[in-house]
């Protein structure tokens, strides 16, 4: 029986399309292996703000999850990858999650410059998906 890792190792069932997306990665591992010297030693915590930095980080990962994939499935629809109705499920799936996205932000009260990620060596990383 083959697992889903077999099958990727072997070239089936690939998350990764574009050609250049190996370098990505492997660029990615460089920079989260640098000096950590800017990071902070512990997390300050402010129990009347808790929630709202939590939903802040949360939400943030999201949206950069959200751009990745939204850029991967335009390589692909370009790419003549996907089928007119795998597009259309794709297009309705990234709407509402856009949606999706706009509510929890009202919720929380976070705006969008609130859900920018400060990646320090990894910025140019992200960049380079564009």
């Amino acid at each position: 029986m083959t697992t889903p890792n077999d099958r990727a190792r072997a070239g089936g069932d690939k998350v990764l399309h574009a050609p250049d997306d190996q370098i990505v990665l492997e660029r990615f591992a460089a920079a989260l292996s640098e000096d950590r010297r800017g990071m902070p030693q512990r997390i300050l915590a402010d129990p009347d703000r808790v929630e709202r930095d939590l939903a802040r980080l949360v939400l943030s990962v999201i949206e950069l999850l959200r751009q990745l994939l939204e850029r991967q499935a335009m390589r692909r629809v370009e790419g003549g990858a996907l089928s007119e109705e795998e597009i259309e499920r794709l297009g309705l799936t990234l709407l509402k999650l856009e949606t999706r996205m706009s509510e929890l932000k009202t919720a929380f009260g976070l705006g969008d410059h609130d859900l920018s990620l400060d990646l320090g060596p990894l910025r140019g990383l992200v960049s380079d998906c564009n």
